[in-house]
């Protein structure tokens, strides 16, 4: 099955910073439009950036704009999630995956938000 690994998450203090990677497996081949998603305890999955193939349109929601910058870099096969500013309402596992997503999903990468 084709999965995508989620690194980069930890604990945060309010108002700081952290960088997600996201390796895409080998076998996927571009182009493909990219997810970065999180799920908060008792939540449903969300949308948190979605990634053209190329990389030039990036869509966000309301909750993470103006904070989170999506990126990637298709010659590694790798996307970036930088977050900003975060809260504690951040607070959830965050997973990549294709946008829309399809197939199983990573692990994912704890981001815990706390002072």
């Amino acid at each position: 099955q084709v999965q995508f690994v989620e690194s980069g998450g930890g604990l945060v203090q309010p108002g700081g910073s952290l960088r997600l990677s996201c390796a895409a497996p080998v076998r996927i081949s571009n182009p493909y439009t990219m997810g970065w998603y999180r799920q908060a305890p008792g939540k449903q999955r969300e949308l948190v950036a979605g990634i053209s193939s190329d990389g030039a349109t990036i869509h966000y929601p309301d909750s993470v704009k103006g904070r989170f910058i999506a990126s990637r870099d298709n010659a590694k096969n790798t996307g970036y999630l930088q977050m900003n500013s975060l809260k504690p309402e951040d607070t959830a596992v965050y997973y990549c995956n294709r946008w829309p997503a399809m197939g199983s999903w990573g692990q994912g990468t704890q981001v815990t938000v706390s002072s």
